[in-house]
């Protein structure tokens, strides 16, 4: 189809310069050759349009849309030429950017065309369009030196038949419009004859048709006109001026006819490559042969030059393969007499590895998405090498280490492909150096550098340091204390490592977390909302979630617990003995004591934990500081030395129970002992010791008051008496027909073995403590006597508080656990 239209365009452009009235110009001529296999188009405009011109609709014939081109952002890219032409993406055509001269561009080579690339972006698309410029008459045949007319001198013996060269006539435009053809002003002694070169090109001699007579025309001033082929037709001259001689009738003649030979480009500047020989048969000045170039068609006369007396022709330019492949050079052998030999000589270029591959980047992504699929196309790359053959042939290539493979697509472009998977969280960037090498020996290379960076998505979940957490929180603390800081990272990027702190709903106790702490999104500061106590709970675990800010986010999770630490804020708690605001309990002392005679015990306790709650006991103040001491661990009062008839009957012992907190809390028991050894002394001394506060004027009924509580008390400690006495008989009896071993206690000096008839002074009892204590147990044991005594201040309720204390303390292993 192509060919068709091209005969039909030369057909129709035939037409237009042989009819007149249809010669509307030169420029206004446009057929389109679509040709859309592989993506190539292909079109045909004449040289010289004006700017703006229409060349195609790309659009069109490459069936796409104009959206596709705006989408895709078509644009024209690579090739040499790409200035002549634009491309309207909002119209889909090509337009003509810059004036075509056929001949600038192309010289005298047909046809005459220049392609370049269209390329698309998202996905990639490649379209390659070439453009044929056609020849227009737009250049006359013109002479090289028109203004220097052409000289002969020519001897009247010349032989009819004798040729002159003339100089060729240039017509730069090709084809139909190229120099079609030499005409020689009337004469009648010289006829023109025209040559044909084996490339195609002509050259004209002037021979001589009839003898010259010098006497009769000495000289002959002739015109040489050079027509074209084109419509209308154009042609240029150059004048002739012959001179007529005396006879030299022989001229000189080449021993080759054509010489041919190579030259390897770059060769250096005189450097000799060739010597042609002519010889004439004259004698004398007629036989003096001097050698010249003549001129020629294109820039061989700027690169060669010949010796003219001896021939040799030497390099004087620059030899380059990429611009010429070929010289033809004719040498002209002239004598003294003016006949000159004409010989050609023929120079075939070899090419060297010269040039270096040229790599242009065409399009490039970048950056580029982690999760894009292996064979993606990263770049596209238009690599050219001016050079022929193997020197021309390229090879591309990276480093094998690069996730990276280069695919060749259509001539001279090559596709940089990924393949493998990226991962921006190992490598984020990738330096990619293209290296293109041609197989020239020794081969010729350059390299690209492509910067390549890796955009991220979210496929990393933020992750704690440690998988839980523990941190410490002292009781007490102020609402709002910052008590622990959780920190997690995400190996993403930007916004999808973006991290907020999250608090999951979990319960505490019953109560929502939220309730206990608080939790800041963007630092991950775990604060108090209140303020813990130790002893009402003593750890709190919560779950905090960490998620990025990607689409959709990711997520982990990490426990952290709380351990909250005792304070020493509360101070101890006197269990034993027991403080009364109405009525005062005393420890009954036989003045028989001796000495480390176990008064009493204090017993205490402290809710704190640890060393807040590890208790010690001082005398603090007593009647008689020789008398007693308290142990220092345990509590026990006890006897220091003998006690004596001398001894007050009632001593006030007060004892301080500390913590070892810091700092340290402490509590004050008052202990009442009576020395006695009878209950009436003790009920005498306790009874005024009652009535120092409430001494009455009314002496006669406190008298008669006493006598009834002492009386009363008498009663009562008998009947106890007798009842300890069948209690412990009894129990005595069980545990002497069980199977448990017993092993009675009898402390130095009781009582009932003196028969005095006294209370009994021993108390029985088992104190378990842990370093926690309130976990500490207290058992009081089944007590083997009873030593307290109450005093009420009316005296009437004294044997009744004697007998509550004693059903306490009797109750069979009936312990007294402090939590």
């Amino acid at each position: 189809m192509e060919t068709e239209i091209r005969l039909n365009y030369a057909a129709l452009r035939w037409r237009l310069f042989r009819e007149p009235r249809q010669q509307i110009g030169l420029l206004v001529l446009l057929l389109h050759v679509v040709d859309m296999a592989d993506g190539h188009i292909r079109y045909s405009i004449p040289e010289e349009m004006k700017k703006g011109s229409v060349i195609g609709n790309v659009a069109q014939d490459l069936g796409l849309d104009l959206t596709r081109l705006r989408s895709g952002r078509a644009r024209i890219v690579t090739g040499e030429n790409v200035h002549y032409t634009e491309l309207k993406t909002d119209k889909g055509i090509l337009l003509v950017n810059e004036r075509i001269d056929r001949e600038q561009l192309c010289g005298d080579v047909m046809p005459c065309s220049f392609s370049f690339e269209m390329i698309l972006e998202n996905p990639m698309e490649l379209h390659q369009i070439t453009v044929e410029v056609l020849d227009i008459n737009d250049h006359a045949p013109v002479f090289p030196f028109k203004d220097k007319p052409i000289s002969f001198e020519i001897s009247e013996s010349a032989a009819v038949g004798v040729r002159f060269p003339l100089q060729s006539a240039e017509d730069f435009d090709v084809g139909q419009n190229a120099l079609k053809d030499y005409i020689l002003s009337a004469n009648d002694n010289f006829v023109l004859k025209q040559q044909v070169n084996p490339d195609g090109s002509r050259y004209v001699e002037m021979v001589l048709h009839k003898p010259l007579d010098r006497e009769r025309r000495p000289q002959f001033s002739l015109k040489l006109i050079a027509v074209d082929g084109g419509t209308p037709q154009r042609s240029g001259s150059i004048n002739i001026a012959v001179t007529v001689l005396d006879a030299n009738d022989n001229y000189p003649v080449f021993n080759q006819s054509v010489y041919k030979t190579s030259v390897v480009e770059n060769t250096k500047k005189g450097s000799s490559i060739l010597t042609v020989n002519a010889t004439d048969a004259d004698s004398g000045s007629n036989g003096v042969i001097t050698y010249s170039l003549s001129k020629m068609k294109g820039i061989a006369d700027d690169i060669f030059t010949i010796d003219q007396n001896t021939g040799t022709i030497y390099v004087s330019g620059q030899i380059d393969y990429e611009k010429n492949k070929k010289y033809e050079l004719r040498v002209e052998a002239k004598d003294q007499g003016g006949l000159t030999g004409i010989g050609k000589v023929i120079f075939d270029v070899v090419d060297v590895n010269d040039n270096a591959p040229v790599i242009n980047v065409m399009s490039f992504s970048s950056p580029l998405s982690e999760d894009v699929q292996p064979g993606t196309t990263v770049a596209i790359l238009n690599v050219k090498d001016s050079d022929s053959e193997n020197n021309g042939q390229i090879k591309c290539s990276i480093d094998n280490k690069l996730p990276f493979a280069i695919e060749s697509s259509l001539t001279n472009y090559y596709n940089l492909v990924s393949n493998q998977q990226f991962d921006r969280e190992s490598i984020s960037e990738y330096n990619i150096t293209i290296t293109a090498t041609d197989l020239g020996s020794p081969p010729l290379s350059s390299t690209a550098e492509l910067h390549l960076k890796i955009s991220d998505v979210n496929d990393n979940a933020p992750l704690f340091e440690k998988n839980s957490y523990s941190a410490y929180v002292t009781e007490n603390n102020p609402p709002g204390f910052s008590m622990f800081a959780v920190k997690a990272h995400d190996s993403d990027w930007n916004q999808n490592a973006r991290i907020s702190y999250l608090l999951e709903d979990t319960d505490v106790s019953g109560s929502p977390v939220s309730t206990y702490v608080s939790l800041n999104s963007e630092s991950g500061v775990l604060s108090a909302i209140r303020s813990f106590d130790y002893e009402q709970i003593k750890q709190l675990q919560v779950v905090v979630k960490a998620q990025d800010g990607g689409s959709p986010p990711l997520s982990s999770n990490v426990t952290v617990k709380l351990l909250i630490q005792d304070q020493n804020d509360n101070p101890p708690q006197v269990l034993y003995p027991v403080q009364t605001g109405g009525s005062m309990v005393a420890e009954m002392v036989p003045r028989s004591a001796d000495v480390g005679y176990l008064v009493t015990k204090v017993v205490a306790v402290d809710v704190d934990s640890g060393q807040n709650a590890w208790l010690s006991y001082k005398l603090q103040k007593s009647t008689d500081r020789a008398l007693f001491e308290v142990g220092l661990q345990n509590g026990e009062i006890r006897t220091i030395r003998q006690v004596t008839d001398k001894d007050a009957v009632k001593q006030r012992l007060t004892v301080i129970v500390e913590d070892n907190g810091q700092p340290s809390r402490s509590a004050t028991v008052i202990v009442n002992v009576a020395v006695a050894d009878s209950f009436p002394e003790v009920l005498s001394e306790f009874t005024d010791f009652t009535h120092d506060k409430e001494y009455n004027d009314n002496l006669t009924f406190y008298l008669v008051l006493a006598l009834a509580v002492v009386s009363f008390l008498f009663i009562t400690c008998l009947v106890v008496i007798i009842s300890v006495k069948i209690y412990r008989w009894r129990q005595s009896r069980i545990l002497y027909h069980s199977n448990l071993p017993v092993i009675p206690y009898y402390p130095p000096r009781y009582s009932d073995t003196l028969g005095t008839g006294t209370l009994p002074h021993v108390y029985n009892y088992e104190v378990c403590r842990t370093t926690d204590s309130r976990k500490s147990d207290c058992k009081f044991g089944r007590a083997g006597s009873q030593n307290v005594l109450i005093m009420d201040p009316s005296s009437t309720g004294t044997m009744l508080r004697i007998q509550n204390e004693k059903s306490i303390l009797d109750e069979p292993d009936s312990p007294a656990e402090v939590s």
